[in-house]
């Protein structure tokens, strides 16, 4: 496990679209950095203009222009957004910039004033309009065809379903509600439609992202849940597809999406951004500071769900950090024992409140605590994927190669978490089949396993 998790890079991975380009097809190419939220708004830019007749190129040269979709919520993302746009520059010259960074504009065009046009983020109306200025469309209705799904950037059995925009919160280390907004929940129906094509069109795995999940449609004056999350839960639930819930913050109505992960509706899978444990430290966050409530309520989940797979994420080194704080926090992982945890060392961020708190973390510091925490969080992994050897479970197959298929179990995101890998008897296997496997051997991360037949 990294120390932070892995970019995106679909310009790297290829979109899953055609690209045969026929005579006088204007063709774009795509940067997509940062986190899924930015992922699912670089599909949509895609399939936007592929149905204006815009051609997907994969690499800068068949490109007629480039689009950067930028992350700007650490500076070290910043920089890499910068060096990303220098590198579209170079190698093919007309470049178009959205995204986080996006918000801020001056940041970009300082240090490459020879972009054609900056957008702030999921700002598509107006990214289309910068395409348009730089690359004019020349559709042609006989040829242009859009695929029912919209253009993938991830493989063609899951799909990051975006529910809603912007985010309630004001976390001092965090400066995502200055640039995307307060929270904005799409309607379910919306949400719904999507999905229902997604499926439809042989997606087997949704993955619901926006920046607090579990807060969805709480913006709602007038609606009839109190906490509409559960009910787009259960409908999700319906499709027949896996629904794995990202972001969602430990309310105490959380514990009503239990049951039907229980039930099997919505995978056993909770992926909680707790960032750290010790009260002190939470106040200065600007977080909620009951980390003992919140051991209450993850023993109430297993209780109901007793397989539910736990991932979080945690800062350690933030401002005014303590060693004692530090070893609470420790001790606070050793009580909670959660199946995945990913960890960051803290950095300023220009605009974050938490830039000028007083007690900044050395950095060597930073780094050793850094050590001690993924130490400890591999432990833990290592014992909870041991006790998995001799079960039974669903895998689902994300790709097929010479020597092993590489599989996910219901406790493993993409990109982010363990694999599950089967290096015997794999050769009927295609990418999105769900299959049950007999585990026979555990890592720190990973699992292997062999199918079982009949």
């Amino acid at each position: 496990m990294t120390q932070n998790p892995p970019d995106l890079r679909p310009d790297l991975a290829r979109a899953h679209v055609a690209e045969t380009r026929r005579d006088g097809q204007p063709t774009i190419g795509m940067v997509s950095l940062g986190c899924p939220k930015a992922l699912v708004d670089s599909e949509r830019i895609l399939t936007r203009l592929r149905a204006e007749g815009y051609g997907i190129s994969g690499d800068y040269a068949g490109a007629d222009a480039v689009i950067v979709n930028t992350c700007g919520f650490l500076d070290s993302a910043k920089m890499e957004s910068l060096e990303a746009i220098g590198e579209a520059l170079r190698e093919n010259g007309k470049v178009i910039v959205t995204g986080c960074l996006g918000a801020e504009p001056e940041v970009i065009t300082g240090a490459h004033p020879t972009v054609r046009a900056v957008t702030g983020p999921h700002q598509y109306e107006q990214v289309l309009d910068a395409v348009h200025g730089v690359v004019p469309p020349a559709p042609d209705p006989f040829v242009d065809l859009l695929p029912a799904r919209g253009v993938s950037l991830t493989p063609r059995h899951y799909s990051y379903l975006k529910i809603s925009e912007g985010c309630n919160h004001t976390c001092k280390f965090c400066i995502i509600p200055d640039m995307r907004g307060k929270l904005v929940s799409r309607p379910a129906r919306a949400v719904l439609r999507e999905a229902e094509k997604l499926v439809q069109a042989g997606v087997r795995e949704l993955l619901v992202i926006s920046q607090d999940t579990s807060a969805y449609g709480t913006d709602w004056k007038d609606r009839d849940d109190k906490f509409p999350i559960t009910a787009l839960a259960r409908d999700l639930g319906s499709l027949g597809a896996w629904v794995r819930m990202h972001y969602v913050y430990p309310y105490p109505h959380v514990r009503d999406m239990v049951p039907l992960m229980a039930e099997g509706l919505v995978l056993p899978y909770l992926d909680i951004p707790f960032q750290h444990a010790h009260p002190d430290t939470l106040r200065r966050m600007a977080r909620p500071a009951a980390s003992s409530r919140v051991l209450d309520e993850i023993a109430a989940w297993r209780a109901v769900c007793p397989e539910i797979t736990l991932r979080s994420t945690f800062i350690v080194g933030y401002p005014g950090e303590t060693e004692a704080e530090f070893e609470y926090l420790l001790d606070w992982l050793d009580a909670a024992q959660l199946d995945r945890v990913g960890c960051f060392q803290y950095e300023n961020v220009a605009g974050a409140r938490s830039n000028a708190l007083p007690g900044h973390v050395p950095e060597e510091v930073k780094a050793e605590r850094w050590a001690r925490f993924m130490e400890k969080a591999q432990a833990i992994s290592e014992a909870k994927l041991a006790a998995k050897v001799g079960s039974r479970m669903e895998v689902i197959v994300d790709l097929v190669e010479e020597d092993a298929a590489t599989c996910r179990t219901k406790a493993d995101a993409p990109e982010i978490d363990g694999n599950l890998f089967i290096d015997e008897g794999f050769e009927g296997l295609n990418p999105g089949d769900i299959v049950t496997v007999e585990v026979d051997e555990a890592g720190e991360y990973d699992l292997w396993g062999r199918v079982v037949t009949g």
